[in-house]
């Protein structure tokens, strides 16, 4: 990314399931559902939509390999998008394990996002 215009971040909880990847959109959507970017065309390239490029780092605590990074790109709904996924956010007890709610154990999974929004 050539110019970062803003960075907005976010956390998303998977509480039963362990579904790192549930927590990690939730983290996305948390870091832009609240966001508007009046002005945005007249600041990329071209003034056009299709020139923004968007970074998502996310934090994850475990089950990276179960991560689908498609799932996530598709909570951006414009833009060329990237993910960057790194060791970080946390895993701790939910209190409770239910089988009806998917849990494997009693762990809840906790991730951090920063979406970057440039060119």
């Amino acid at each position: 990314m050539e110019q970062i215009l803003f960075i907005q971040t976010g956390s998303g909880i998977d509480v039963h399931g362990q579904n790192i990847t549930k927590a990690s959109e939730r983290a996305v959507e948390n870091a832009i559902f609240a966001n508007s970017m009046p002005g945005i065309e007249k600041s990329l390239p071209n003034e056009k939509m299709e020139n923004m490029q968007v970074n998502v780092r996310l934090a994850v605590p475990l089950d990276r390999g179960q991560l689908d990074v498609d799932q996530v790109k598709a909570s951006i709904p414009y833009g060329s998008v990237t993910v960057d996924v790194t060791d970080g956010g946390m895993a701790t007890s939910s209190g409770i394990m239910l089988e009806d709610k998917d849990d494997e154990n009693d762990l809840m999974y906790i991730v951090n996002a920063a979406v970057e929004v440039g060119y």
